[in-house]
């Protein structure tokens, strides 16, 4: 099958959810002997990224506006344009912003798959208007696709519930199992001790509750623990220089956005995790803290609610001082591993599972 990818950022080392989804997914699905392509935004490519192919994946890359507002639809249109001329099998649109060219790519006479990673429209930073297209991308996405996947229950529910589409197909994010690293050079060049910090992880943005961390974090302040987040701002706004000043003035440690021996190194020495977030699809950075065996506290908002957590892990989203009250607990207990069920989210079955989904509208007699 030819295969084209938009909706992501793009791959590899890109920073965001739905970005590691794909750079886990695409290598594993063109290893089946797929032709897959995946189109990337200009504005994300550096010196490290810019090769044009990753793991048997082709990488394609398309103007996107440098604004938040309208980079996702702008480049998403513009890439399906671009697919119609490359006459794929399957266009698969990730997440609901890009969804609402589903549509239009169904007009071009394309087979579209759609994944819905989350109810970005929750999410704080965008106004009444972009809430209102993300509204519409969803409901166009659901609408029009010719499948559907969603990441959880909780998204599969919203989907049924609001747009009456009950045939959508549950396939999770998944997460790799771990070579921890015996190295300490990196954390040691950041003033840290293995076992003594605390690690949130992921953009700056409201919806990820950094700043309830900081002040849990300063309230609960545990003997020799420090904070570490790591991560930064897609495009810094007032928000994520705000957040970096309260930090800064906190005494918490920001590695920015890390990946390979750096974010290993960081993840196989914490003490502890802790997602403070409003708001998630299936948080992936969640599922890779289980694979390293960290004790994690985390909001109790729906998509959090996993059945390998245990109950005792959750506590109230944003309430500050049962965030605090957890983390003290969980610090004076010490350093310790905890083992998780993650059977669920294999990156091996999860391709699996949407190439066949994929065979299922380009061949439906197979």
């Amino acid at each position: 099958m030819k295969i084209v990818v938009t909706g992501t950022r793009g791959i590899p080392d890109i920073q965001g959810g739905v970005e590691t989804h794909c750079q886990q997914l695409y290598p594993r699905i063109a290893a089946m002997g797929h032709d897959v392509t995946v189109i990337r935004r200009k504005p994300y490519l550096t010196p490290d990224n810019s090769a044009r192919s990753f793991q048997g994946v082709r990488l394609k890359d398309i103007y996107a506006p440098s604004s938040k507002s309208f980079e996702a639809i702008v480049h998403t249109f513009l890439a399906v344009l671009e697919t119609r001329r490359m006459n794929p099998d399957v266009l698969h649109i990730h997440a609901i912003g890009p969804s609402l060219m589903v549509p239009f790519a169904r007009l071009l006479g394309m087979k579209v798959v759609m994944t819905n990673h989350g109810p970005d429209y929750d999410r704080k930073k965008w106004g009444r208007i972009a809430k209102t297209i993300l509204r519409l991308g969803e409901r166009l996405g659901s609408c029009y696709s010719s499948k559907v996947i969603v990441i959880s229950e909780v998204i599969r529910d919203i989907v049924a519930t609001k747009y009456n589409r009950t045939d959508t197909a549950l396939i999770p994010n998944g997460v790799n199992k771990p070579v921890r690293s015996g190295s300490t050079d990196y954390i040691e060049s950041l003033g840290l001790r293995p076992g003594r910090y605390a690690l949130g992880l992921g953009r700056f943005v409201r919806e990820k509750g950094f700043d309830d961390l900081i002040e849990a974090f300063g309230r609960a302040a545990p003997d020799g623990y420090k904070l570490v987040i790591a991560g930064d701002a897609d495009h810094d706004d007032a928000y994520s220089m705000s957040l970096k000043e309260k930090a800064s003035r906190a005494g918490v440690v920001l590695s920015g956005f890390i990946h390979g021996e750096k974010l290993n190194q960081i993840m196989s020495h914490a003490g502890l995790y802790v997602m403070a977030s409003y708001h998630e699809g299936l948080p992936i950075s969640l599922l890779e803290a289980m694979s390293y065996e960290l004790p994690a506290i985390v909001s109790d908002i729906p998509a959090n609610r996993l059945s390998c957590l245990d109950k005792s892990q959750f506590y109230p989203v944003g309430d500050i001082d049962a965030l605090a009250a957890k983390i003290a607990e969980q610090c004076f207990n010490g350093p310790q591993r905890v083992t998780y069920d993650l059977s669920a989210y294999d990156w091996d079955s999860i391709a699996r599972q949407t190439e066949q989904l994929y065979r299922s509208i380009t061949d439906p007699d197979n």
